[in-house]
């Protein structure tokens, strides 16, 4: 008997990935490929969805290929993807009507604005979770009909969908049989009641967005589906979706209340398990659906930094003073500390705990001594003392002291960074033995539906530590590098605001 497989389509928010997992929890092939960052304008970002669907599709075909895996050894797919990112199309065509709108486009930044003006925020607040900013899906959605011609009378014909991206690409692989999402990428919408598990009428009117173009919502665990066979070379149940966060949630078996993960991406999301309760934060935090298997939702507090990887990217392809991503952990070693200087990378504002989606980038503390490797060390902890804010505001709404912190994505790999997060939260660092726990929540959220895997248990039992970070600085120093920090933080706040 040949060996079976569960298939991850990883959508991320640079890069397409397929990795193909066995029932240890163990890579077995993997297949990325980057595809086209759009800047039309300053602050705008977009994406060509043809080019993500190509892309998903090129990397499951390579990844089967490279150890001769054939379509009927996969079990079943799971998808995660970057959320809030927005894609509309013709429902009779496939086609879309525009680039996709993502999550880090600031746009509709003066809607968001005037509907707190309106008072609408304690509407938006009370039944999503969410703290109405430009990062959502809803007014991405409003943008589309408002300014794409003819996206209107189309809509309100019937013949416009709107997806995330894991819509979107469940709509492609089983030609266009299923229009679905789950509870995860539904509630990043901000038109989702995460309390009555349905699309808010109410919402959905003030942005006027007809409810014809939502798609159906299931549990994160669930036969969404089934691929059709010419698309891969099989009939494959598509058996799990979740917006990546919550994905690696579940793939750092963080299933209990209070368990924490941090995932270190483009950007920096850290995530709270708070069981069967939707906790209210006090402290500019999220309340979210976590990925669950039944029809009962499971609930998470989240933060989320919008730059953390992506200014690593910056630094390599838009400043040229790194070769790659990996080099930045030789360089930041090269050196003491920063010698003064602080790098707050608010390229499209600032997200969780501050929400202002007016603050930008700002480097403080310059002076003529300041070299590349002290500018690259500012970089890295600038991502560290941005997960530490965040850290600080859970720890005050959930009443719970941690005392570790898991830890996932392409820059957990990066010793320094882990190190100096150990020391600015003053709290261990757990690293699993596998990074790649966002594609690893998916599997397993298909593989549960499947059957793959049995239960939690088979899958928690597959959890390995690779690496633990302890604290090594003493608290007066750290409260030193927290106080300048904090220092720079209110210049870039202040920058944007008028006189």
């Amino acid at each position: 008997m040949l060996q079976k497989y569960i298939m991850a389509l990883d959508q991320g928010t640079t890069s397409s990935r397929c990795i193909l997992f066995n029932k240890e929890g163990r890579i077995c092939s993997m297949a990325q490929k980057e595809y086209t960052q759009i800047y039309p304008k300053p602050g705008w970002v977009e994406h060509n969805p043809m080019e993500i669907w190509s892309s998903q599709l090129a990397v499951a075909i390579e990844c089967m290929a490279k150890e001769g895996i054939q379509a009927w050894q996969i079990e079943g797919i799971g998808i995660t993807n970057q959320r809030e990112t927005t894609v509309c199309w013709d429902r009779q065509t496939g086609e879309p009507i525009c680039n996709a709108i993502v999550w880090q486009c600031r746009r509709t930044a003066d809607r968001i604005e005037a509907l707190k003006e309106e008072g609408f925020d304690r509407v938006i607040r009370e039944r999503t979770g969410l703290i109405p900013d430009a990062y959502f899906s809803a007014s991405k959605i409003a943008w589309i009909l408002e300014h794409v011609p003819g996206a209107r009378a189309k809509a309100q014909a019937g013949e416009l969908l709107f997806g995330t991206v894991d819509t979107w690409l469940i709509w492609n692989l089983t030609k266009g049989r299923v229009h679905a999402t789950d509870y995860t990428n539904a509630s990043r919408t901000m038109l989702f009641d995460i309390h009555k598990l349905a699309w808010d009428q109410e919402i959905l009117d003030y942005f006027g967005i007809p409810a014809s173009m939502l798609p159906r919502v299931y549990p994160s665990s669930h036969l969404f589906g089934m691929t059709e066979s010419s698309v891969l070379g099989a009939a494959i149940p598509i058996a799990g979706a979740a917006g990546d966060q919550q994905a690696a949630l579940f793939g750092q078996c963080c299933f209990e209340k209070g368990d924490v993960k941090n995932t270190y991406g483009t950007g920096c999301f850290l995530l709270m398990h708070t069981g069967r309760e939707a906790v209210v934060s006090r402290e500019g935090l999220l309340t979210t659906v976590a990925a669950g298997t039944d029809e009962r939702a499971e609930y998470a507090l989240e933060g989320s930094v919008f730059v953390a990887g992506a200014a690593v990217q910056w630094l390599r392809d838009s400043m040229g003073m790194i070769p790659s991503a990996q080099s930045t952990q030789a360089f930041a070693e090269g050196v003491e500390d920063t010698a003064g200087v602080y790098i707050v990378p608010a390229f499209a504002g600032m997200g969780a705990p501050y929400w202002d989606q007016y603050a930008r980038g700002t480097v403080v503390g310059l002076t003529r001594g300041c070299t590349r490797e002290h500018f690259v060390r500012a970089v890295l902890e600038s991502v560290a003392y941005q997960t530490a804010d965040v850290l600080e505001a859970m720890e005050k709404d959930s009443g719970i002291r941690l005392n570790s912190l898991k830890v996932d994505g392409g820059a957990s790999a990066n010793d320094f960074l882990m190190q100096f997060q150990a020391d600015v939260v003053n709290t261990r660092v757990d690293r699993p033995g596998c990074i790649e726990t966002t594609a690893l929540g998916a599997a397993y959220l298909a593989g549960l539906a499947t059957g793959y895997w049995k239960d939690r248990e088979e899958i928690r039992a597959n959890w390995q530590l690779g690496r633990a970070f302890e604290p090594r600085i003493g608290d007066e120093r750290r409260r030193e590098l927290k106080k300048g920090w904090r220092r720079a933080v209110k210049c870039a706040l202040a920058w944007a605001r008028e006189e």
